[in-house]
């Protein structure tokens, strides 16, 4: 056996070894890409939502307003609304809140039609007007977005005649 020349592999790197580096190597290096593409990778931001509604008061006491419209779907936990009349009086939360989103008999109510756990056209607010007293046309329901600082809707509440 000459000197120099490797007889059994003791040395080398094994076939698999060398592999798994390669691979290794492969990945880090498309990451350190992706990493530093992401900045040229940013999305264009979304545009504020739009929304119109109808208004319609009931001769049972109760308001329903309705999305007749909107252009995209929007998380509940981000809308505020908040009812107020002339006088300053004030009923305001989240269409998420346990005591509005779906509840049937409560104040204010919202009603997800889709049960998606989004705000969509066709969802509803239910007010009981005569038992908050915003049945006299004084009134007005706004919805702002939070994620988009939006103003969805300000909508006065119609008297109601029964």
């Amino acid at each position: 056996m000459g000197r120099g020349i490797i007889t059994d592999d003791e040395r080398a790197v094994s076939p698999v070894i060398a592999t798994v580096l390669l691979l290794a190597i492969t990945v880090m290096l498309s990451s350190m890409v992706f990493v530093m593409m992401q900045g040229a990778l940013t999305s264009v931001e979304k545009s504020s939502p739009e929304a119109s509604v109808s208004v319609r008061g009931l001769s049972n006491g109760f308001h329903v307003v309705r999305l007749t419209s909107l252009d995209q779907a929007l998380d509940p936990s981000q809308l505020e609304y908040q009812l107020i009349s002339s006088d300053g009086t004030k009923f305001s939360g989240f269409v998420s809140d346990s005591n509005v989103y779906g509840v049937i008999g409560s104040n204010i109510s919202f009603h997800d039609r889709d049960a998606g756990y989004s705000v969509t056209k066709g969802d509803y607010f239910v007010i009981d007007s005569d038992t908050i007293g915003s049945d006299n046309g004084e009134w007005k329901l706004k919805l702002i977005d939070l994620s988009s600082s939006t103003l969805l809707f300000d909508t006065q509440l119609s008297e109601i005649e029964y």
